[in-house]
């Protein structure tokens, strides 16, 4: 599972993107941008055409298709390693036959059940997010007893699906979706109790990038002023065993990211010692 963090940049080719506002939904740009994150120290590029904020309405895969394939086969031909962020097989399906080696599902596999074929099928990895719902009744099932714990029985029951269908467990990321289908005090539970996923056996992926849940915290701020209260959450990510880290700003938080990994190695060290 690496012996660093890897570091996944967000590319949103949408005009109407949560963290920038569609600023690069142009094409050209999201291209010229994710280069820049790869020079930076972004391992992975995670590109994506339909927003999932909170509210947004779902987009036809025709439209998705039209924004995402060009970056993504640009970016791959470049020699990045890209991840498309779907819930839609022939997405994926398309994403993947340009170079694409991701296949990041915001529905844990709950929205397209051929979602697991198509990634069986092209070997992709697969980012298993945990999920109840569709963005725009995001807040509908936020009900829990103990949200870490049911998150991580959900997070394993997606594993089964994308077993199921055919993918590997090796090639399988979990995901505790942050922000979504959670009120803040259930994702900051989530967070503190992050190494409770520990117990699927796969890699974590945390995205806690900008999310709104972090105002619970630090008072209503724009998602570009959310930066410091993003490191502290990335640091807590790092420190509680995720293996991968989303984020929209890369050369910030990849030292945030190295500072904690330092920190982990020792605290490791000392415990062995």
């Amino acid at each position: 599972m690496g012996s660093r963090t890897l570091v996944m940049g967000v590319i949103n080719v949408t005009p109407d993107s949560f963290s920038d506002g569609g600023l690069r939904f142009d094409p050209s740009r999201a291209v010229e941008d994710a280069l820049q994150m790869a020079s930076e120290g972004a391992d992975i590029i995670d590109v994506g055409g339909e927003s999932t904020r909170p509210g947004a309405e779902a987009l036809d895969a025709d439209e998705e298709l039209l924004r995402v394939l060009p970056v993504v086969e640009h970016l791959a031909a470049k020699g990045l390693i890209v991840s498309v962020d779907t819930y839609k097989a022939v997405v994926a399906r398309e994403a993947v036959s340009r170079g694409a080696a991701i296949v990041n599902d915001v529905s844990g596999l709950l929205f397209d059940p051929d979602l697991a074929r198509a990634a069986a099928e092209s070997r992709a990895a697969v980012v298993l997010m945990h999920n109840r719902g569709r963005s725009r009744e995001m807040y509908r099932d936020a009900n829990y007893t103990d949200v870490a714990a049911e998150v991580t029985w959900e997070l394993e029951a997606a594993v089964v699906r994308a077993l199921d269908g055919g993918v590997s467990r090796e090639a399988i990321i979990v995901d505790p979706g942050l922000g979504f289908a959670k009120r803040a005090e259930h994702s900051y539970e989530v967070l503190a109790r992050l190494d409770a996923l520990r117990a699927l056996g796969r890699p974590i992926l945390c995205g806690a990038s900008r999310k709104s849940f972090l105002t619970a915290a630090i008072g209503q701020r724009s998602p570009a002023e959310r930066e410091w209260a993003t490191a502290a959450a990335v640091t807590a990510s790092v420190l509680l065993g995720a293996h991968i880290v989303r984020v929209h700003r890369v050369p910030e938080m990849v030292d945030v990211i190295r500072v904690a990994d330092t920190i982990r190695a020792a605290a490791v060290h000392n415990s062995t010692a």
